[in-house]
């Protein structure tokens, strides 16, 4: 049934901001680009492990920066923020809440996707690059959970923050000075949660994101692994090189005529 002149008029008005976004800024194609790929006919739900790490991410970052709206770092009102934000503050501890176990749900997603490519066998040209950052965010993503362990500045949060300390400044060659500058002084106090929460709330939090987008782009443009048993080749077809250098070093130098 052909549309009407007025359904038409009304898609064209609905349509004009996205047009404008576009024709300035290309972001609506490239948005489609990364939605709307085609993928293996035969994939199934373990190839959504990347998209909850990544939704879980986001639930991390949304409900820190609610956090950090009522937290205060340092040791004489720490505690007593933490106690406001769970108490006091309306749904604080259900975001409160939502942060903790999000983060342990963040670390165990990772870990089980980095399991789903390993089994793959997804880190396999020419995706080797994409395994190397996915091994780099498993271990930032851990460095972040470990530098928001002592934000609470509670018994636990000090003792654990504490070893974990001392284990780094046993490693060898740098482990003395890098148990210095996470701890930023003789002992645990102001400046240790000052460094915790500045690595936390800004330093690791940008460094995922990089890494994310990063690791994104190389999915788009590598395409989805088939699984094992698929019969569809995985990504692209591989390029032949191009023959290049020097005639003689390289390749054979060019003849005119055919061999006797």
């Amino acid at each position: 049934m052909p549309k009407s002149a007025r359904r038409r008029q009304l898609e064209q008005a609905a349509l004009l901001p996205l047009d404008w976004i576009e024709e300035r800024t290309g972001l609506v194609g490239g948005t489609k680009y990364f939605l709307f790929r085609n993928v293996p006919h035969d994939i199934n739900w373990m190839q959504t492990l990347g998209a909850a790490t990544l939704t879980a991410f986001i639930v991390q970052a949304t409900t820190g920066v609610f956090l950090a709206m009522y937290y205060k770092p340092d040791p004489e009102n720490a505690y007593a923020s933490i106690q406001n934000i769970t108490h006091e503050v309306t749904l604080g501890w259900l975001v409160r809440g939502m942060h903790k176990w999000g983060a342990s749900v963040f670390i165990i997603l990772m870990f089980l996707h980095m399991g789903r490519v390993f089994l793959f066998g997804a880190y396999k040209y020419p995706r080797e690059l994409n395994w190397i950052i996915g091994v780099t965010l498993l271990a930032v993503g851990m460095l972040e959970g470990f530098t928001g362990y002592l934000l609470p500045w509670d018994q636990t949060a000090y003792w654990a923050t504490a070893v974990g300390i001392n284990l780094n400044a046993t490693g060898p060659f740098v482990g003395p000075f890098l148990g210095d500058f996470l701890q930023g002084g003789s002992q645990i106090g102001p400046d240790t949660i000052a460094r915790f929460y500045s690595m936390h709330m800004l330093l690791i939090p940008g460094g995922i994101i990089a890494l994310i987008g990063l690791h994104l782009y190389l999915v788009v443009r590598l395409g989805v692994t088939s699984p094992p048993w698929s019969k569809t080749a995985a990504g692209r077809p591989r390029p032949e090189p191009e023959q290049q250098g020097q005639e003689g070093l390289i390749r054979a130098p060019h003849t005119d005529s055919e061999p006797d």
